[in-house]
């Protein structure tokens, strides 16, 4: 077992229990502090032990992996050569069930956790670190574990070093990978997999395509599940037709929740073929599509707006079928920064409505995964006091969030063209928002690349439009662009 890295984390476990003591000595037990002072003294106390806490909880963690994984190490050496593959399932079994029980878990549950102990001490050394030290928790590390297994130790080296060293080319933007919570983390790391997964995007949705059906599992109290397993392009669409004709139904006179209604929308879809009572609204999903993958010249995946990566055949087949419920947005080629987005109406309110959703992504709070289309666009600084309405001065939160924002001493922060605001709590305290992980795009070869210390030298951009593929290889199929000027921006 690495002794040396146990009692690091040892240590740095000691400093935080310091670090406790110095908070439970505080608030109500600072004599020079009285009333209002006592409880905000009192608050951020308890606010600070929490974190403190957290990341004795990560360094535990650590500890358990170490002496998970050291127990495995000594099981395997001192058990005799099996003689065949029962009898080394005999074996893994065995141990598999000892710390089962001492741990009071399921096998299953010992299973998973020597399994991960594994990958975090022989394959993710960023990864344990930062849980020995406290800066991502248990819960981000099983999120790593998961998203690098099936990648080779080279490419689960790359997608560790993105979100952990910030020395490593093109590192994450934002927030650091311990500040998102684990589903935010989860979100943004398999994007990055599914971006820079050794097999194509496309290789990957054949299989998937062939893999898709209707489940149907009985469930406790009379209920049942129902999932289908579909394309993401579908997928995203349906859940955002029913979203928009259960809100459609919404009044003073209705009882059921946006979850009741979305589920009834959805079930008199399949049973009728009919929405009960409501119209029918056209869902309205961004798709960002990298320019030289709509022509057919790269492969690179697109992004659609609530899932993540998506091949870029189906984003050619949204933009060339016409899908009036997808709304494109093209990406730069030098920069995969939003290039345009599609123009379905000329309106200003409209297409900075469509900026906002294309910067932020989802509600800005932090944490908040909320999709909706209809967050609600709010100045950062409040028109009364001065301030204007244009992009750096406006964030676009849920529903909640928008009334956390003027009920409480919440307030959003530091809005740009390109990232979204952050928070200030009622503690005073700084919370950023999670900023999309734009980056660069692969470079075909025929069209360059920079020398070292050399600016890329832009291709012939009416060579790009006219669909130029490789030497000697057919030109695709292209669809026609409703928006052909784009390359006008490029220019510019």
């Amino acid at each position: 077992m690495e002794g040396r890295a146990v009692a690091e984390t040892l240590e740095a476990m000691e400093a935080s229990l310091a670090a406790m003591a110095a908070c439970a000595d505080r608030g109500a037990g600072n004599v020079d502090s009285t009333g209002a002072d006592l409880l905000r003294d009192d608050a951020d106390a308890c606010l600070d032990g929490m974190a403190e806490v957290g990341r004795m909880e990560a360094g535990l963690a650590a500890l358990k992996v170490h002496f998970a994984a050291g127990y495995a190490r000594a099981t395997v050496a001192m058990a005799a050569p099996a003689a065949s593959p029962q009898e080394r399932t005999a074996q893994e079994m065995a141990a598999t069930a000892e710390v089962a029980c001492v741990l009071t878990v399921s096998e299953r549950s010992a299973a998973a956790l020597l399994a991960e102990s594994a990958t975090l001490t022989t394959g993710l050394p960023l990864t344990l670190s930062a849980l020995q030290a406290g800066s991502i928790s248990w819960q981000h590390a099983r999120v790593m574990c998961d998203e690098t297994s099936g990648l080779d130790p080279a490419a689960a080296a790359a997608l560790e070093a993105h979100f952990l060293d910030p020395e490593a080319p093109f590192a994450a933007r934002g927030c650091p990978a311990g500040e998102l919570v684990p589903g935010r983390f989860r979100a943004k790391a398999r994007r990055w997999r599914e971006l820079h997964h050794p097999l194509s995007i496309e290789t990957r949705h054949r299989k998937g395509v062939e893999d898709r059906r209707l489940e149907y599992v009985p469930d406790r109290d009379g209920m049942a599940w129902l999932s289908a397993y579909l394309t993401a392009d579908v997928a995203a669409g349906v859940w955002s037709r029913a979203t928009e004709s259960a809100r459609a139904l919404q009044g003073p006179s209705e009882s059921r929740t946006l979850t009741q209604l979305r589920a009834d929308v959805a079930a008199d879809w399949l049973l009728a073929g009919v929405a009960e009572g409501s119209p029918s609204p056209k869902a309205q999903v961004l798709v960002t599509v990298p320019v030289l993958s709509l022509l057919g010249a790269e492969s690179e995946p697109a992004m659609l707006d609530g899932y993540g990566p998506i091949p870029p055949s189906m984003a050619r087949r949204l933009v060339g079928d016409g899908a009036g419920s997808f709304l494109r947005v093209l990406t730069d080629p030098r920069s995969g920064a939003p290039l345009e987005i599609g123009r379905t109406s000329y309106r200003v309110p409209k297409a900075m409505r469509q900026w906002l959703r294309l910067r932020d992504g989802r509600c800005p709070f932090p944490g908040c995964n909320n999709h909706s289309l209809d967050n609600e666009a709010d100045h950062v600084l409040a028109w009364s006091e001065g301030g204007g309405t244009g992009v750096t001065n406006l964030g676009q939160p849920c529903r909640r969030h928008h009334r956390l924002r003027h009920t409480t001493a919440w307030r959003p922060v530091d809005a740009t063209r390109d990232q979204p605001p952050g928070w200030i709590s009622p503690a005073g305290r700084s919370y950023p928002s999670e900023q999309q992980d734009w980056e660069p795009p692969h470079w075909p070869q025929h069209l360059g690349h920079a020398g070292e210390g050399q600016e890329l030298e832009p291709p012939d951009w009416p060579d790009v439009l006219a669909g130029v593929v490789g030497p000697g290889e057919p030109e695709p199929p292209l669809p026609v662009d409703p928006f052909p000027d784009w390359a006008l921006f490029i220019a510019a």
